[in-house]
């Protein structure tokens, strides 16, 4: 069987990570695409063919020979970009996303010989979320439809997870329907109607299977990764790590090549440090992900994601809890703090509010206070105006001390934001 990974999209939904392909986020050391291949690989599935963006970034990252690459010069959906492959296949295939890093606990439930007469087959999970993914209508194992996001009553509890086995009859399907970004899901409704489909159930629940659709999906993929990879509560270092006098590292965890953990700095609980990231003295950090080359000083990270090359000056903090303890926002998690793009600095003592998401290349300055989530390109300053004038002549004593303190003693510090 071929494997084909669709690694072309624009991954919009992953803002503020999405300067590059979603599967090029890396954890403990690697990128997610690498996890996805070595999983197919282990499977026994060898003739992988990757369908890559315009800028041919995964190419250039894998640096695998023994990989076909296909490129879908414009980002016009996950049918297109299959299509682009089409010339690459030879009989029956297998289609997934390139972040799907548990490809291998799926192909498990895949018997060697099917002993009904069903020609493709979908990967299905029970879900309580309906309204977040393609639903199935089923008639035993038979899978008859698929309602995408249902508003209302869904047919069942199945949803699709994202892993298809298809024959290249699908193709003649596809060229039927009406092309637009979402006609591969047109074309597969089509194809379940003429064709004998089966699901597959996975037995593991969502909460054990990992996704990546929105950019707090991360925090899955991680916990999946270091509970696979790692020993309980191991901390595994990269080459020239620098960890100084007092600094605490509670695992699991991954300080990476060349990174940097400060004195009397706190590391703990799932956290995953890339190469060159640095954790200041006195910082904490728990349960995040630092990119590449990202640096902190002192302050608190929770439940955060930096990506590559941003700087958190000192005594900044990520709140990561509501007061009133609800989930933040439409994460369905009830502890999460800021994700924050690349090349973004943040001045010192800034605060930043549960579940605030900020683009890449922003300025934030010092004492800033960021409530709402901020676009790509921000300059985001909390101005106080009506600052203490200076005075006239120098108040050597007390006297003139308390007439000078008088004369501004009723001024209110206003805040005021610039955001451009």
């Amino acid at each position: 069987m071929q494997a084909v990974i669709l690694a072309a999209g624009q991954s919009s939904r992953f803002w503020p990570l999405n300067q590059k392909h979603k599967s090029l986020i890396r954890v403990m050391g690697r990128s997610l695409i690498s996890y996805t291949i070595d999983g197919l690989r282990k499977s026994g599935i060898m003739d992988i063919v990757v369908v890559q963006g315009a800028s041919r970034d995964i190419e250039k990252e894998l640096r695998d020979k023994k990989i076909k690459y296909i490129t879908q010069s414009k980002p016009l959906g996950m049918g297109d970009a299959l299509w682009q492959a089409k010339k690459l296949i030879k009989g029956p295939f297998l289609v997934l996303n390139a972040e799907r890093v548990d490809i291998a606990d799926i192909l498990e439930i895949i018997p060697n010989s099917d002993p009904l007469n069903f020609r493709s087959s979908l990967i299905g999970q029970k879900t309580k979320t309906p309204e977040l993914f393609g639903m199935m209508r089923m008639s035993g194992e038979r899978v008859l439809e698929i309602i995408e996001k249902p508003k209302e009553k869904p047919p069942s509890d199945i949803r699709v997870v994202g892993v298809y086995f298809l024959e290249p009859g699908f193709f003649k399907i596809y060229q039927k329907v009406k092309k637009h970004q979402y006609d591969f899901e047109d074309a597969l409704s089509l194809y379940i109607k003429e064709s004998r489909v089966r699901v597959r159930m996975l037995k593991k629940t969502e909460e054990e299977t990992p996704f990546l659709k929105y950019p707090w999906h991360l925090f899955s993929i991680v916990k999946y990764l270091f509970d696979n990879n790692l020993k309980k509560n191991e901390v595994r270092k990269g080459e020239n790590v620098k960890i100084f006098k007092g600094a605490v590292i509670n695992g699991p965890c991954y300080i990476g090549d060349n990174c940097i953990v400060g004195n009397n700095a706190v590391v703990r609980d799932y956290t995953d440090l890339e190469e060159g990231a640095m954790v200041g003295a006195l910082a904490e950090v728990a349960r995040s992900i630092f990119q590449k080359n990202s640096h902190c000083h002192s302050g608190y990270f929770g439940d955060s994601i930096l990506g590559e090359n941003c700087r958190a000056g000192a005594g900044t903090i990520t709140a990561n809890v509501r007061l009133d303890r609800r989930n933040i926002k439409n994460t369905g998690l009830n502890s999460m703090g800021v994700i924050v793009g690349e090349n973004t600095h943040i001045g010192i003592n800034s605060s930043l509010m549960p579940g605030v998401l900020i683009g890449s290349n922003c300025v934030i300055g010092p004492s800033s206070v960021i409530f709402d989530n901020l676009e790509d390109g921000s300059i985001f300053y909390s101005k106080f105006d009506n600052h203490i004038r200076r005075a006239t002549h120098i108040p050597y004593t007390f006297s003139d001390k308390l007439k000078a303190y008088e004369k501004i003693s009723n001024i209110q510090s206003a805040a005021k934001v610039v955001d451009r």
